[in-house]
């Protein structure tokens, strides 16, 4: 949770504060800095959600919520990023994106779809 808050958070800050920069750094039209203003508010606050949530048990009845929602924006980002670098033979940053995303997909399913009580009870 912590490194999942903290890897949002500056994607957050950054698309937040500097949009018209990152868009000029990645060869994006400077009419795409408002969208990436409000990805940055989304990375942002998903950030918020995790920092605060870092100390909860993930995946019980009251974090579950928040577990699927990490799970679906990794799970569904992670390909997505995937197919993008397979496609177009670019930077090595969206492979980086790409492998990042991929962890976190898997990592967010594993606490998603098991039961934390099993792996913590004792033998």
């Amino acid at each position: 949770m912590t490194t999942s808050a903290v890897v949002m958070g500056i994607i957050g800050i950054v698309l937040t504060f500097a949009p018209q920069e990152f868009a000029h750094y990645f060869n994006l039209p400077v009419s795409s800095s408002i969208i990436l203003q409000i990805s940055g508010a989304l990375y942002f606050g998903f950030a918020v959600i995790n920092w605060t949530a870092r100390a909860n048990l993930i995946g019980g009845i009251y974090s579950k919520p928040l577990a699927m929602g990490n799970f679906a924006h990794f799970v569904i980002g992670g390909p997505t990023l995937v197919k993008f670098a397979f496609h177009n033979s670019g930077p090595g940053y969206i492979w980086i994106a790409a492998i990042i995303y991929s962890i976190f997909a898997i990592l967010f399913g594993y606490v998603s779809l098991t039961n934390p009580i099993l792996k913590n009870k004792p033998n």
